[in-house]
């Protein structure tokens, strides 16, 4: 008999939390194993996302341009910000409780005695899930990294890497030469590699040429240009041109980088899966992609972000420039001990008026003495503010934030998520 409640998703996630001494233990070898053992071979187009920011941005973008067209798309990404069942999505829509339970029953039983991560666990059940719903495509974000990611186990049909920068360099290197051979690692002998990175490092180039991937870079296989004085853009690639694309929902000017991967993604399976420019346009209107610059309705301003290293830090501070004016920048800010926290800082202290400082629920979060001294260290003149939770600092922002004001909050998913548990706790503001 288990030693966990086996019936309910909350039970098998505990389970899963405490399955395996790491949280991380990068290899493909046990997953492969596994996946053997279930016998998951997808016989849909498979379309895998790495990238330091930006892949679950692409992710969205791909699932609403091919479900505007009418196929059945799966969708998995993590973390997660409320519910576990977001990172696995068929329609768009969150894998039911039972149908997740399902699928770790199957991997349980079928695993012996190979140990498995959480992540893992998660990667098998999310494609166990599109093979038993016979989705005509699949759309995977990697974790981290990519080569050694549980989601490289399944072979893609493109790949797609969106950004290189510095994260996670415990585990992936230290230097964007390092780190874009890591996340190049998805690329597959004859199958097309995209990369949109502006500038990316020689050792992407050098992958794909080591497996045999046709390799193509932003800027030189494919591209994208603004229109005229309205909201328009213009795709490029080796398809021709498609004009008059409207600008993605999703706010920030990096997104359009984000969308023209995405397209030229989406060409590369146009003859399996051929989707016309009118759910194009439909998919790049309609994208949802929660807490990546979102603005939520009402007044003083609020904007949740998950922004969690200087790159992505750096393309926040962007967007808030572009955002309009607010009289004062209030951010709610917490973040994981093991990110560049200094560097986020920095990319930011001279946009933020007033912080306000709380740790994250989990073991591994700074704590606010660690978040004040980054701040100091970055903006000596700073105003901060400390608290018990961040629930706490989000509510002081509330009341202390003027109509013009703006409030920003990031750092991790995990600060989001508190903010957004607490908000719909309490209500719109």
């Amino acid at each position: 008999m288990p030693l966990f409640d086996a019936d309910t998703l909350a039970g098998w996630l505990q389970h899963l939390e405490a399955l395996h001494p790491s949280a991380i233990d990068m290899g493909l070898a046990r997953v492969a194993t596994v996946r053997d053992a279930l016998g998951l071979t997808p016989s849909f187009p498979v379309l895998t996302v790495a990238g330091t920011n930006g892949k679950g941005s692409v992710c969205a973008m791909l699932s609403s341009m091919f479900r505007a067209a009418g196929y059945k798309v799966g969708t998995y990404t993590s973390p997660h910000l409320l519910d576990y069942n977001e990172r696995v999505r068929i329609n768009m829509q969150p894998a039911s409780d039972a149908d997740l339970v399902a699928s770790f029953r199957a991997i349980e039983a079928a695993r012996g005695e190979t140990t498995l991560t959480y992540f893992e666990f998660g990667t098998l059940a999310a494609m166990r899930q599109f093979i038993d719903a016979e989705v005509d495509v699949a759309i995977m974000e990697v974790g981290l990294g990519g080569r050694l990611d549980a989601v490289n186990v399944f072979d893609p049909d493109v790949a797609g890497v969106v950004s290189i920068d510095l994260d996670h360099q415990s585990y992936l290197g230290d230097t964007r030469e390092l780190i874009g051979a890591e996340k190049a690692g998805i690329f597959r002998t004859g199958k097309p590699a995209l990369c949109a990175d502006p500038n990316p490092p020689q050792s992407v180039m050098d992958v794909a040429a080591q497996v045999g991937a046709p390799l193509q870079l932003i800027g030189r296989d494919f591209g994208f240009m603004k229109e005229g004085e309205g909201n328009q853009w213009m795709f490029w690639g080796g398809t021709g041109k498609r004009h008059a694309l409207p600008i993605p929902a999703l706010r920030g000017s990096y997104q359009m980088g984000n969308a023209t991967l995405a397209i030229a993604m989406l060409d590369e399976v146009r003859s399996q899966l051929p989707v016309g420019i009118g759910d194009i346009k439909r998919g790049l209107i309609e994208v949802e992609w929660p807490a990546r610059c979102q603005v939520l309705p009402g007044r003083p301003q609020t904007v949740l972000d998950v922004a969690h290293n200087p790159h992505a830090a750096r393309a926040l501070r962007l967007a808030l420039d572009q955002m309009g004016y607010a009289a004062k920048t209030h951010a709610v800010f917490g973040a994981m001990s093991d990110k560049d926290i200094a560097g986020v800082v920095s990319a930011l202290a001279d946009r933020i008026d007033h912080w306000y400082l709380a740790t994250p629920q989990l073991p591994r979060a700074a704590s606010v003495e660690q978040l004040q001294a980054a701040v100091l260290q970055a903006a000596p003149q700073a105003r901060t503010s400390a608290y018990g939770s961040v629930e706490q600092a989000w509510k002081a922002a509330c009341e202390q934030a003027a109509e013009t004001d703006r409030i920003l909050v990031f750092g991790s998913f995990y600060t989001v998520a508190e903010v957004m548990t607490a908000q719909h706790g309490n209500g719109s503001r």
